[in-house]
């Protein structure tokens, strides 16, 4: 018979035994799981001033990796490939020694087919230091990767990279990407201007992200902070901030601070390298204060040329970086999110929402707030006002996936969802579709099963799996699912009873009480585990890490096709309203193959539109102008015509339009701009 399909849901935590999973205000608040380069987690509250010390493993201080974190990278890499097992190979069973790799398990397929592959597919021996940087790769995928295909799409990966290696052996001695950028010193004088210091983090580490640099926010720093015994206003010294750089594997730190004059802002910063222990020369900026974010994109442009002297983007696409608001609404996000009272930090972000009701940023930690407030309903409106297209959504829709759940309204949370988990296949993410599923009455074992298997060593999906396969009758499933959960966590009581009511053969009553009461042996309910906590962060560490190995694989690719996918990128940033990074690769295109007319017009281009968005048409024109010198093509033509057509040019801009559907004809863009055109009276030549 099976189990009954209705009732409350329990909530799981990695931080607590089932037996204490009681609804409390602690579990429904949004813990900001965040990742760092050393595999660190900060699960933080948002009643809490502090992360809560974990043990952690530490890349100068190496660990065993805690097993019960997530798995870094679950389903994401997989939704790309689709390879089945191969057979175990007599050929594995020494390669990794001889490449000088680590040995790969000989029970595991997987891996001695990823050693062997890696060794084959390199054209010359591995030399020793080629090798143990490949080695250093191998091993972090084993560690974050618990299941073996995660592992082998990872490694086919990192395949590519083994040829980088091989070219220059300086890409192993690079110094690192990961920047922590602290809060600036308040030197006005003025305590109501110190919000103004803590808004230097939030603005850089967005500019220095597009940038292609993995920052650590704000939730990582307090705790390291806390993890050191320092207050969250503590004020380090040189010798403190690199113990808390340390504590976080931060290549970079950015000090600075900052003076309010007759309102002109003057400021200072400095970027201390962490593994040479030197600052540099102070970088200094000032202007308006009412101008106060192109001061930060402009100070972040700097530090970005300074971090590494080869970047090319231009200070104008930082200056029009996406995210610019009234600095009054700024002001309240960032006192917003900054207080520690509760009522306080809503009553700030609804006024930065008020003046700016598309300010995401806000929209989300507003939320998110009310939220931990239980103002479910509340929280649920606030959070459905983010665009799907927005980078916040996913996030956005975690939590109003959890506000609906928690009022019931369990369709809403399973749409909800389902949105995030198509995006980003995270294991917390589908087991929360799994039981708003089948909080409906669903047969939610596929999505189980898929949480279980992109994390097998987290015993609360395996538990989930056993609840649902025992509610469709298969004891023999459920049997081996609640037994891999107590070998997971023998402490478990939910799973003891559990696994007492499969020996029954059959359901116990229904039982009657709320979530997180004792459970009992005459008064049991097997329920499923939702998870409240949201880890993007670990999979922005992950992507971080897939864009380096990329960018290591493409560097060994012919240039013409290098040059065809760095355009290819570009375009699709542009797409998503990303100039900065979309730059980065038209630029990127421009050097892999400068000679090759086809992808050099077709970057012009890709530059052209870039510089139009930033607001510098002197050099969109020029930029098209470059582009139709080596290939006449639409998309130039098109920003010479937008550019004429702003400028009140409307015989140019005709021309422009004219010469892009002779190239073009069914180009949409072009026949939106040729009626624009007509509506002002102006006919094509």
């Amino acid at each position: 018979m099976p189990l009954p399909a209705t009732g409350a849901t329990k909530e799981s935590s990695s931080h607590s035994s089932p037996e204490n999973n009681a609804h409390t205000a602690a579990e429904s608040a949004p813990a900001q799981a965040s990742a760092l380069p050393a595999a660190r987690l900060c699960t933080r509250t948002p009643e809490q001033t502090a992360c809560r010390p974990a043990a952690r493993p530490s890349a100068r201080h190496p660990r065993k990796l805690d097993k019960s974190q997530p798995s870094t990278f679950s389903d994401t890499t997989l939704s790309f490939f689709s390879i089945a097992a191969p057979a175990p190979s007599a050929h594995c069973a020494n390669q990794g020694h001889k490449s000088g790799l680590p040995q790969p398990n000989r029970k595991n397929p997987w891996v001695c087919f990823c050693t062997a592959l890696a060794v084959e597919s390199h054209p010359k021996p591995l030399r020793k230091h080629h090798a143990t940087a490949f080695a250093k790769l191998y091993t972090q995928a084993v560690q974050r990767l618990s299941h073996p295909r995660h592992l082998l799409c990872l490694v086919l990966l990192l395949l590519c990279a083994v040829a980088t290696f091989a070219q220059s052996s300086a890409d192993t001695q690079q110094s690192g990407r990961v920047v922590l950028v602290l809060p600036f010193d308040n030197r006005s004088g003025q305590t109501n201007l110190a919000w103004i210091g803590d808004s230097f983090p939030d603005t850089l580490n967005q500019r220095l992200t597009s940038a292609g640099y993995l920052t650590i926010s704000r939730d990582d720093r307090q705790y390291a902070l806390d993890h050191l015994g320092y207050p969250l206003d503590f004020k380090p010294t040189r010798a403190t901030t690199i113990r808390i750089a340390q504590t976080l594997d931060a290549n970079y730190v950015i000090v600075g601070s900052y003076t309010v004059t007759e309102a002109r802002i003057s400021v200072q910063a400095q970027i201390l390298d962490v593994n040479n222990l030197h600052l540099s020369a102070p970088i200094e900026d000032s202007t308006e204060l009412s101008r106060l974010f192109d001061l930060q994109n402009a100070l972040a442009w700097k530090i970005a040329r300074q971090l590494d002297p080869k970047f090319n983007v231009a200070q104008q696409t930082f200056l029009a970086a996406p995210g610019q608001v009234k600095l009054s609404a700024f002001e309240n996000y960032i006192r917003g999110t900054s207080e520690p009272n509760p009522q306080e930090r809503i009553n700030h972000l609804q006024l930065a929402v008020q003046e700016v009701p598309t300010y995401t940023a806000a929209l989300l930690a507003l939320g998110k707030a009310q939220y931990t407030q239980r103002d479910y309903d509340h929280a649920a409106a606030t959070l459905a006002r983010i665009p799907s297209t927005d980078p916040r959504a996913l996030e956005a829709n975690f939590y109003l996936g959890l506000s609906r759940f928690n009022t019931g309204k369990y369709a809403e949370a399973e749409t909800a969802f389902k949105f995030v988990a198509s995006r980003l296949p995270l294991p917390e993410v589908v087991n929360n579709q799994a039981v708003a599923s089948s909080r409906q009455g669903h047969d939610a074992t596929p999505l189980f099963q898929r949480a279980s298997s992109a994390d097998p060593s987290d015993p609360d999906y395996h538990y989930n799996l056993a609840v649902s396969l025992l509610r469709h009758n298969d004891l023999a499933g459920a049997q081996r699912e609640v037994d891999q959960t107590l070998k997971l966590r023998p402490t478990d009581s939910e799973a003891t009873e559990l696994k007492a009511r499969i020996a029954y053969g059959k359901p116990m009553p229904a039982a009657t009480k709320a979530p997180g009461s004792p459970a009992t042996d005459t008064n049991f309910e097997p329920l499923e585990r939702i998870r409240r906590t949201y880890s993007e962060a670990s999979f922005r560490q992950a992507a971080f890490q897939l864009d380096q190995v990329r960018a290591m694989r493409m560097a060994t690719l012919p240039p013409a096709e290098q040059a065809t996918q760095y355009t290819q990128l570009g375009h699709d940033y542009l797409a998503q309203g990303l100039i900065a990074e979309a730059e980065q690769q038209f630029q990127a295109a421009l050097a892999a193959d400068p000679t090759n007319a086809l992808s050099t017009s077709t970057a012009h281009a890709g530059l052209a539109q870039v510089r139009e968005q930033s607001g510098d048409p002197t050099q969109a024109r020029a930029e098209a102008n470059s582009s139709l010198k080596l290939k006449p093509n639409a998309a130039a033509y098109l920003v010479l015509a937008r550019l004429d057509l702003q400028a009140n040019q409307l015989a140019g801009s005709a021309s422009s339009v004219a010469n892009a559907l002779h190239l073009e004809p069914n180009n949409t863009a072009a026949q939106g701009m040729k009626q624009a055109l007509q509506s002002r009276g102006q006919t094509l030549p």
